[in-house]
């Protein structure tokens, strides 16, 4: 296995592709569609001896633009089968019907989250100026939870980890203790729940059970869609939930000072002041808490606001009680996160 960096400007950061090579000529995720970013890739492919039109197969992680914006050029160059989760097909295919479908799903997000007029007009104009990134149309081939695939002498083991995305994907080696895991967790930030993908109903909830999978399931090392390999992926997943649970105590501390408000407003005392794509992404995750704790009932909706109906609520009680020695060994090991 070859890991492939690529430039990004547009999101996070470096994004990693990863050549699985040998008989087949198979790569996991594929950077954003940009004309210098395909010269990272087809630079790094050039270094291990093949070429675009060499790609017989692409595993895609998610529909994220920075994970699958080149996937309809790799497939137009080498006429690559292209994998991804039944639930983001749609997406990374490419149909104007679906992609405005999604539009239509953000504008109304950014309505309930009570966005204003003036952010929201700063969102749709970076929203509209990444156009430029969605790639070209895809033939995709979906697939579910747990099916395996046969890769060069391998196999990988599709295993769903929603919350980030509804259809992220991790592909895991189970006989080497490994997986590609694109966002489900990273190896500095904590990947963003609730604007990330409109879509995904009870998003924390979902990520939630994602993370306790990926500690139940403790392999020995997983490979990023960003930045190094995690060498405990159990102990930083287990320091991400950490993270969310210690997240809405400070919401619910949002709403004991302030009374009744909106993700806007939560996300402001949250985050401060927001610019660019982080529009979408504060209001989104102080949404998948207010929302998290609402499931709980320990707030409730009226409208585009959520108030406190339980004083001093146990906010321990509303994550699963996992993971907790794992976060003080990684902590301990000096791991960045």
């Amino acid at each position: 296995m070859e890991r492939i960096r690529l430039h990004n400007t547009v999101f996070e950061g470096m994004n990693d592709v990863y050549l699985l090579d040998g008989e087949e000529t198979v790569l996991v995720d594929s950077g954003v569609a940009l004309p210098e970013v395909r010269a990272d890739l087809e630079d790094g492919l050039s270094e291990h001896g093949v070429a675009l039109a060499d790609v017989d197969r692409l595993f895609l992680t998610h529909w994220h633009h920075d994970h699958a914006g080149l996937a309809g050029e790799i497939q137009a160059a080498s006429g690559a089968t292209v994998h991804v989760h039944e639930a983001d097909a749609p997406l990374v295919s490419g149909g104007e019907d679906v992609l405005a479908a999604n539009r239509e799903q953000q504008r109304e997000a950014f309505e309930a989250w009570a966005i204003p007029d003036g952010p929201r007009e700063e969102l749709a104009a970076t929203l509209d100026g990444q156009s430029d990134v969605l790639g070209e149309p895809v033939d995709v081939t979906p697939f579910s939870d747990a099916d395996a695939f046969a890769v060069n002498g391998r196999t990988l083991e599709a295993v769903h980890l929603p919350g980030h995305a509804a259809g992220l994907t991790a592909f895991a080696d189970g006989d080497a203790g490994e997986a590609f895991v694109g966002d489900v967790i990273l190896p500095k930030y904590t990947p963003n729940v609730g604007g990330a993908d409109v879509r995904v109903d009870g998003a924390l909830g979902l990520y939630v059970d994602s993370l306790v999978e990926v500690i139940e399931r403790d392999w020995d090392v997983v490979w990023p869609g960003h930045r190094d390999r995690i060498d405990d992926p159990a102990g930083r997943a287990a320091t991400i939930l950490r993270h969310h649970r210690d997240r809405t105590r400070n919401v619910v501390g949002v709403l004991e000072r302030r009374g009744a408000s909106t993700p806007w407003k939560v996300s402001a005392d949250l985050f401060g002041s927001l610019s660019g794509v982080h529009i979408l992404h504060g209001p989104g995750e102080a949404y998948a808490h207010l929302d998290h704790l609402a499931g709980a009932g320990v707030v409730e909706r009226d409208g585009r606001e959520y108030r406190l109906v339980e004083s001093d609520p146990d906010v321990d009680a509303l994550f699963p009680d996992v993971g907790i020695e794992r976060v003080v060994e990684f902590e301990a090991s000096g791991t960045q996160h």
